[in-house]
């Protein structure tokens, strides 16, 4: 049974706050791991504060960890996050969630600038953990509308915008993907994250020349249909070809 550390707001910085965006892909539908607070029907992103002597990626790294119960994780920072207002139109939910939970509760009246950072994880691999806010941590897909707050709707968008714009340049398959996969599934991301549909052929063609993937001998089985081939990512080419730059592929 996982335990949550009592907050206390001695060991952090104020006015600095950080809300990670994690990845995963399972069905062939992207999804991300959000908390469900409680008193509450609404989401919220897994984050936390800086403590007093931590780097802004450790406690990237602590906060996704604390969640998903995974190490050295594709951790990436993307945008930071600085309206005034970011945190007022929730205040009355986020005082009812925090009262009696943590001995401070005005640390949360303070005005917090939070640094976006994404995550890709092996879905298959992270064990959902609340924090002590909330009761449940559930995988919900990209296009769940659901209800959220503070501004962890738009940190989404930013983060899967991000995403996009950096298919070509981060190991994105890798990460999401497990160790095997079919062809078919290595396109459904890529149009999961672009948004649009690919042309089968063309999409297949590009993918073999770019010469990243070892096709195995082996087949999945299961599917009603004829049982694709499974491939798997030559991590030394692939590395290679992010490092020489894909930009304008897709």
């Amino acid at each position: 049974m996982t335990t949550t550390k009592p907050f206390n707001s001695a060991n952090y910085l104020n006015h600095i706050s950080l809300d990670c965006v994690i990845f995963g892909f399972s069905n062939n539908e992207l999804k991300v791991l959000l908390l469900h607070l409680k008193y509450s029907k609404a989401y919220t992103l897994p984050g936390g504060f800086l403590g007093n002597n931590e780097t802004l990626e450790e406690a990237a790294k602590r906060i996704v960890k604390e969640r998903t119960g995974l190490d050295n994780l594709f951790l990436k920072q993307f945008k930071i996050f600085s309206d005034p207002e970011r945190a007022r139109s929730n205040k009355a939910v986020m005082d009812g969630i925090m009262a009696g939970a943590i001995p401070d509760p005005s640390f949360f009246d303070n005005r917090f600038i939070s640094i976006g950072f994404y995550a890709l994880v092996d879905f298959s691999k992270v064990k959902p953990t609340p924090d002590l806010f909330s009761d449940r941590c559930d995988w919900i897909g990209l296009n769940n509308d659901v209800s959220m707050l503070l501004d962890h709707k738009q940190i989404i968008q930013e983060a899967h915008t991000t995403l996009r714009l950096q298919l070509n340049q981060q190991p994105i398959g890798l990460k999401l993907l497990p160790k095997k996969f079919t062809m078919p599934e290595l396109q459904k991301l890529y149009e999961t994250i672009l948004g649009r549909e690919l042309d089968r052929r063309n999409f297949q063609r590009k993918m073999l020349n770019y010469n990243i993937l070892d096709k195995l001998k082996e087949r999945k089985t299961g599917g009603a249909h004829k049982s694709p081939y499974l491939y798997s990512f030559n991590i030394e080419r692939y590395q290679k070809a992010l490092d020489d730059g894909l930009s304008g592929i897709w």
